[in-house]
């Protein structure tokens, strides 16, 4: 039920973003659209009036009169056209721009331990693919749709004001083709959505094969890859054109029935005139003009219902992914980590027949330094994913951070607390400066602080704070970009750093120098998953946890372990034989 209201509250909100601090330009499109409207109706009944007197019926105006009218309409669209052209944009850019800002904001709400394991093309296709229909078949179609709404009802009203009967034969000329493209279009919201469908997949082939070139290339899988991409492109265009034939299909039903109608009107308007009834030339002539109005919402209005019917669908399956995995408002904020973090009795396994961690309990006290060791597999990584509270799985036992139950903690003020350097660094394509300061405005003198704790000093007196680090860190050495990690963790003054195989990737040296850069923070607590068993290092740890088969195998300092002749050291006599 809480799912639901979550879902429809967002879906609400999406919907209102198009007209949210908009509701002036908008209006100032539909004034435009009402007065484009009136113009239209008041030229097909110029036209009448002007063949009329042609002809040497009785008209109300002389032909002078008529041409100074002509001259005012013309001067009146004109200028309506010239505000078209400026209110408009205006109303689209606000429109899509706080929607998509809406959607994205929504997105960054959620917490690591749900978008880690959610499909991220689904949300590229959303505010991509999906964004520009809702824009181009939807929104931008409003204004047209209420011109052709208000010139039907003018047009009407006109023409049963020159003849009832034949307006009655227009309208029966309509209704029948009007029924069948309504009909017609009620198939095509399942079939948009089936297109986004497709997308959110082609989306998520493309981002695999980008991410995964390296190993495409060395595993020569390009013939492979390129099937797999062909088949999802396929089955994207082949959607893509059952929704163009199913839009053209529309098109053809309103077009036929525009043919039958406008025929059938002007046949039985000359049959009506000829039998001496009271209808001139020129009422015929307006008929013909007029039925083009009340032609045009029978051609374009049921396709746009069926494009908002689609765009509705799109918007509902957003706010459908947006309400997943939300965060409760009755957890509690944390100002900072005072005393220790508490695992009791912790056990996790993403299955019921498959438990990685075994019955963990440890203590990590506030500013120690704490190696979490093991061979691959043995769950160390998994341990640190729960200390951010982002283990998606079947968990017993409790963690505690300062004797507060972590199920408790917001994950926006547990984030605030406890940073994380993983083995792969993110970068954004901008400065140095920008990479360190997450784009948020730091006083000089502390980012020039973490800049040294981080050993980065000498690399920004070289290149600078606006240095470009390139798409993902490229212009970057592995060390530069961990140092640059590091440096960002310490501008947040986090109590708690959570340091994932940092080293995994880095030459020996540069490995080295990045453990001792963690190793000498001070005032902070240090939590570092490693596989690097080098002594001095090991020496430099207030505490090394030795996993193994998800178990918390042996506990000490160095000397401790070594001494012990356990598991640990085992360990480390295999990794110095290497």
């Amino acid at each position: 039920m809480k799912a639901n209201v979550i879902k429809n509250t967002i879906l609400k909100n999406l919907k209102s973003r198009f007209f949210k601090n908009n509701k002036l330009n908008f209006i100032l499109c539909i004034l435009i659209s009402l007065l484009t409207a009136g113009l239209n109706i008041a030229i097909a009944w110029l036209i009448q009036q002007l063949i009329d007197i042609i002809s040497g019926s009785n008209t109300l105006f002389s032909m002078q009169g008529i041409a100074i009218t002509t001259a005012g309409l013309l001067t009146v669209f004109v200028l309506t056209l010239v505000a078209k052209c400026h209110i408009f944009p205006l109303f689209m850019r606000k429109a899509m721009k706080q929607y998509k800002d809406y959607a994205f904001a929504e997105i960054t709400k959620k917490d690591i331990s749900s978008f880690k394991n959610e499909n991220s093309s689904l949300y590229l296709s959303s505010l991509t693919n999906d964004a520009i229909m809702i824009e181009s078949e939807y929104i931008e179609k409003i204004p047209d749709i209420i011109v052709h709404l208000v010139t039907f009802v003018l047009s009407i009203s006109l023409m049963l004001y020159y003849s009832p009967l034949l307006t009655a034969v227009a309208v029966i000329a309509t209704i029948i083709p009007l029924a069948a493209s309504i009909l017609t279009g009620s198939k095509a919201a399942p079939l948009q959505t089936k297109v986004s469908d497709c997308n959110n997949n082609f989306t998520a082939s493309i981002s695999d094969f980008l991410t995964g070139f390296f190993v495409v290339k060395s595993f020569k899988a390009e013939k492979e890859v390129n099937n797999l991409f062909v088949k999802s492109n396929d089955n994207l265009e082949d959607n893509k054109y059952k929704m163009r034939k199913l839009s053209h299909t529309i098109g053809a039903i309103g077009a036929i029935c525009g043919i039958t109608a406008q025929l059938s009107v002007f046949f039985a308007g000359a049959l009506i005139a000829v039998s001496g009834k009271s209808i001139t030339p020129g009422i015929v002539m307006a008929f013909v003009q007029l039925m083009n109005y009340m032609i045009a919402p029978v051609a374009n209005i049921p396709p746009f219902l069926a494009k908002k019917k689609a765009a509705d669908a799109l918007m509902e399956k957003l706010s459908e992914e947006l309400s997943k995995n939300r965060e409760d408002d009755d957890k509690i904020d944390i100002e900072n980590i005072n005393k220790d973090i508490r695992l009791e009795n912790v056990s996790f396994g993403y299955s019921d027949e498959k438990e990685i961690l075994h019955d963990i309990s440890l203590d990590f006290k506030k500013g120690k330094s704490y190696a979490i060791v093991g061979a691959s597999g043995s769950g160390k990584s998994t341990l640190l994913n729960l200390l951010l509270s982002s283990g998606n799985g079947q968990t017993s036992g409790n963690i505690y951070i300062d004797n507060q139950n972590i199920n408790t903690i917001s994950s926006e003020s547990l984030y605030d607390e406890v940073s994380v350097i993983g083995q792969n660094v993110f970068l954004f394509n901008s400065t140095i400066e920008n990479n360190i300061t997450m784009f948020k405005d730091f006083d000089e003198n502390r980012i020039t602080e973490v800049v040294n704790k981080a050993h980065l000093s000498k690399f920004m007196e070289e290149h600078g704070k606006d240095f470009d680090c390139g798409e993902n860190g490229k212009n970057l050495s592995g060390g530069e970009k961990q140092r640059i990690s590091i440096a960002r963790s310490l501008l947040r003054n986090s109590s708690v750093l959570l340091a994932d195989e940092v080293t995994a990737a880095l030459d020996p040296k540069t490995a080295f120098e990045v453990s001792n850069e963690i190793l000498d923070l001070e005032g902070i607590t240090r939590i570092v998953v490693t596989h690097s068993l080098e002594e001095s290092l090991m020496k430099r740890y207030d505490e090394i946890i030795v996993l193994r088969d998800g178990r918390v195998e042996e506990i000490g300092s160095f000397e401790d372990l070594i001494n012990n002749q356990g598991y640990f050291n085992a360990l480390y006599t295999v990794s110095n034989a290497a």
